[in-house]
């Protein structure tokens, strides 16, 4: 199988690149990177051509950068631009959760969703590390867990792939692993964020936003009452808008 990995985080985030390695070491697939060249969170599914060309530049074997964003990673290997058309795109490792709400403003979510509408299988992969209260030496995060976890399950999340679908997964950020993976829906999330302005003196007006937290139901069922739980949480996502009884969680075989 060709797979292909992208992310929002940019090419040199530690989870796209262990992930990486531990798909090639494992040698059961033609693993691909295509991921843009630099920290592109939050840019949901911006696409780059509609404003100027996208650049690639080559790293290694079956390894490159985009000037472009995660969306137009999935575009650029759908539509021709690579050496082969993947039969499967996984977006991530995520660094930080993209629950509910989120997967609106992601860029990790918006390239398996860019992927899908173009018919190709895809999963995106999220380390949920805000959840956990227990921290890693190193950058706070247990990739190694995350990894290994995604490697044992990645047959089962594949199969689980289906038209106009793709699958979010978030993993709590513990150092033993999850206690197991569940269906979820993706909860409703509010944000508090706030902004300040400031006049400088030829006039302008500068926007500034400051983060703020964010509140949500975690409503049996959902996706971050599963993490919450230090369960994985397996959100099937339809790719389409929809309204109505097609939105509820039980349209997803989701029963809470």
């Amino acid at each position: 199988m060709n797979i292909l990995l992208t992310n929002d985080d940019g090419i040199e985030s530690a989870g796209i690149q262990r992930l990486a390695a531990a798909l090639r070491d494992e040698g059961k697939h033609t693993i691909y990177m295509l991921a843009p060249d630099g920290n592109r969170s939050g840019v949901s599914h911006s696409i780059s051509f509609l404003y100027a060309p996208v650049r690639i530049r080559e790293h290694s074997l079956n390894t490159w950068s985009c000037s472009g964003n995660p969306a137009d990673c999935a575009m650029i290997a759908v539509l021709g631009g690579f050496p082969v058309k993947p039969d499967i795109i996984l977006s991530g490792i995520n660094r930080g959760a993209n629950l509910g709400t989120d997967i609106v403003y992601s860029g990790t979510a918006a390239a398996a969703r860019q992927a899908v509408l173009q018919g190709v299988p895809a999963i995106a992969f999220s380390l949920a590390g805000g959840l956990s209260v227990r921290k890693d030496e190193n950058d706070g995060y247990f990739w190694d867990m995350a990894v290994a976890f995604i490697l044992e399950k990645m047959p089962e999340l594949i199969d689980r792939c289906t038209k106009d679908i793709f699958i979010n997964v978030n993993i709590p950020n513990t150092r033993d692993g999850p206690l197991g993976m569940l269906t979820t829906y993706p909860c409703i999330q509010h944000y508090r964020d706030e902004l300040s302005t400031m006049k400088a003196p030829d006039g302008s007006i500068y926007c500034f936003m400051k983060l703020g937290s964010a509140s949500f139901k975690g409503e049996p069922g959902s996706d971050i009452e599963a993490v919450q739980r230090n369960y994985v949480s397996v959100s099937p996502v339809f790719v389409h808008p929809v309204c109505g009884q097609a939105s509820s969680p039980s349209y997803f075989g989701v029963h809470p």
